[in-house]
């Protein structure tokens, strides 16, 4: 019997989606070994005509260099009904093209882990000789986009209790809905070595606090400011009374910058990592910015946050998600940032305690084998 073969549709706007739908084949994997094939594919980039494919490409620009036209776009487009007739003409654009790519993969069910692709997606299928169920996993926390809901999927797995009225909102039935929480990598459902034994493994103190200080897989924002701050925090007469771990992501820039400096503090400088599990498990609190999948891993390690900055738009929702739940701050300038650290590590070692226990019962580190196990009782029956 040929394994049931499962096709994710992402695009490499930000590292978000691609990070998703790795820990969706992880899970799948884990959950079903050979009887399942899954094939990862960036739709837009890879698959649509010009112009459509060019339009992923301005995500980085805008977000990095024009923050206030990204803000404009989100909101003018934040409206159900309008973005919905609008996607629907864009989107016979590239039926052609989509149908192509769905007879090639022959798949027996469609996962999106992006809201550009819906009514592409959508339009493509109904035109199809046979039914392949589409379900939906919303890869945004608290704020997501009207694109990502559409009430013709088989399913619609959101992260949060606001993402799941907006997809009522947005004419979604409680029967397509399904509340797990944001998918990540499997690893941050299984048990770790101590503290003390990671930090030995990874080069760290094995007494002092560490923060984890990062900014998403690009190594975006005033990282080397924060790093700078903190450092000069933590320092004492008596010695630190913590240490640092900086990921640069894939910014080498900042890297080779931060590795040419001085420190007082004990730092542990890295690239992009693929053990964050392990740095997020070695260490006592996180400053980043808003991203929902940073946000969900480190909740399931019961890391206390400080939220840096955010994406306007998809990751102002975040901001309250963090604070209201009390698992974490958000900070706005580097100073702040650092003595806030230097706070929870000595003056106000209570209220960091009662942070990292909220951190930890609000995460949900079994959420990707829950949704691959909601999404396999479509694919198997």
């Amino acid at each position: 019997m040929r394994p049931k073969r499962v096709l994710i549709l992402m695009s490499n706007t930000g590292g978000g989606h691609r990070a998703s739908a790795e820990a969706l084949r992880a899970g799948f994997l884990a959950c079903y070994g050979d009887q399942v094939q899954v094939d990862v594919i960036d739709l837009l980039i890879e698959h649509l005509p010009w112009p459509l494919n060019w339009l992923p490409h301005t995500y980085t620009f805008l977000i990095k260099d024009t923050a206030w036209l990204w803000k404009l776009l989100w909101q003018t487009s934040n409206h159900p009904m309008t973005i919905r007739r609008l996607s629907m003409i864009v989107a016979r654009w590239g039926e052609r093209d989509v149908t192509k790519v769905f007879a090639s993969y022959a798949p027996d069910l469609i996962i999106s882990v992006h809201p550009l692709v819906q009514e592409f997606s959508l339009r493509a299928l109904r035109h199809m000789r046979r039914r392949i169920p589409f379900v939906i996993v919303v890869t945004d926390l608290a704020t997501a986009h009207p694109l990502w809901f559409h009430p013709a999927v088989d399913g619609c797995y959101v992260a949060s209790k606001e993402a799941y009225q907006r997809a009522r909102r947005a004419g979604l039935i409680p029967e397509q809905l399904h509340l797990f929480g944001l998918p990540i990598r499997p690893v941050f459902a299984q048990p770790t070595a101590s503290r003390e034994e990671l930090r030995r493994k990874l080069g760290l103190d094995a007494q002092l606090p560490a923060v984890l200080i990062m900014s998403g897989g690009e190594g975006v924002g005033p990282i080397a400011q924060v790093a700078e701050q903190v450092n000069a925090e933590l320092a004492t007469p008596d010695g630190p009374v913590g240490q640092m771990v900086i990921i640069c992501g894939r910014n080498q820039h900042l890297q080779e910058r931060l590795q040419s400096q001085r420190w007082v503090t004990p730092v542990q400088l890295c690239g992009f990592v693929e053990n964050m599990d392990e740095w997020m498990a070695a260490c006592d609190c996180i400053v980043t910015k808003a991203g929902p999948g940073t946000i969900a891993e480190a909740l399931s390690s019961g890391l206390p946050i400080i939220l840096s900055g955010f994406i306007p738009g998809q990751e102002e929702g975040n901001i309250p998600y963090v604070l209201d739940n009390r698992v974490g701050v958000y900070r706005e300038t580097p100073a702040a940032i650092a003595q806030t650290v230097s706070e929870w590590f000595t003056e106000r070692s209570e209220e960091f305690e009662q942070m990292q226990f909220a951190a930890r019962a609000l995460g949900r580190p079994q959420a990707t084998r829950q949704i691959v196990e909601s999404i396999g009782e479509l694919l198997f029956y």
